[in-house]
């Protein structure tokens, strides 16, 4: 049975681990040979073994530009050229308000998050012209869409993914390269942990805990996990999803539509709080 990218080159970024990692198995899985970019080496290694022939990695730092351009000329020279770019390496800042943020640690969260992903997509973008078109997604979340998913630097960068996204599209469909963003909710990845400072092995453990509670969070009651990810970014891959650009997939479990009560019946909905009695059927 033939894999929905067969034939298909991709690069990943943040392909070590969590959701980079779920994506990479799962493209290999339906065909693609990809070229893994992070910055963990020794996983990196460990992913070409898995996968001889079908995955190379490559040492990519998303905050250098020369890092993005070696990786994806690595596609071209190994794989033959480049027909898929996920934009997904990332990190979040430590839960810094508005008023605890710095300049360097505001610059460098959009430097991995926004200025990345737009490098990568300026580099990618000729190879996919010369494979007559091709399919770039760009990792966003929730918290580019509403406040109180995440820390005010993260969720603003994540905001001008989404919106990077759509300008690049109105940019570059034309030359039929689609671009997308999915913005996932709560994922079991170690960037929970990272983004309180733990160091990442500890970080990569937490994530086992978020897998266990999460289903809590949500009105979809199950754990988000980085394959729910990776098949969306499947979806956007393939040519299931050939008519779909400028867009963003919301991967979420439900958790963005509306408040708690919403959904669980067990909690209190404000207008019931504020109004008591006044409503019919209320006591």
């Amino acid at each position: 049975m033939a894999g929905r990218l067969d034939g298909k080159v991709a690069m990943i970024t943040g392909a070590a681990s969590g959701i980079g990692l779920g994506t990479v198995e799962l493209f290999v899985a339906e065909g693609a040979q990809v070229v893994a970019a992070d910055i963990q080496d020794e996983k990196g290694a460990m992913l070409e073994k898995r996968f001889p022939g079908k995955v190379l990695y490559a040492h990519c730092d998303v905050t250098k530009e020369a890092d993005i351009e070696a990786a994806v000329k690595k596609a071209k020279t190994e794989f033959g050229g480049l027909d898929i770019l996920f934009n997904n390496a990332g990190i979040s800042d430590r839960m810094s308000t508005i008023t605890e943020i710095t300049a360097e640690g505001w610059s460098w969260i959009f430097d991995i998050l926004v200025r990345g992903p737009a490098l990568g997509m300026k580099h990618a973008a000729p190879l996919m012209l010369e494979r007559g078109g091709g399919s770039i997604i760009n990792t966003a979340s929730i918290a580019g869409l509403q406040a109180g998913f995440g820390p005010i630097a993260y969720s603003t960068a994540k905001a001008g993914v989404i919106h990077m996204s759509r300008v690049a599209a109105a940019q570059l469909s034309p030359q039929k390269i689609r671009v997308n963003a999915i913005c996932p909710g709560l994922i079991a990845t170690s960037i929970f942990g990272a983004s309180i400072g733990l160091p990442l092995e500890v970080a990569d453990q937490m994530a086992a805990r978020v897998a266990e509670n999460a289903s809590k969070a949500q009105p979809v009651p199950k754990a988000g996990l980085p394959d729910d990810i990776a098949q969306a970014a499947l979806y956007l891959a393939s040519d299931a999803a050939a008519f779909v650009s400028g867009t963003h997939l919301v991967v979420d479990g439900g958790i963005t539509v509306g408040g708690r009560h919403a959904w669980d019946t067990t909690s209190v909905s404000p207008f019931a709080t504020i109004l008591g009695d006044m409503i019919p059927g209320q006591s």
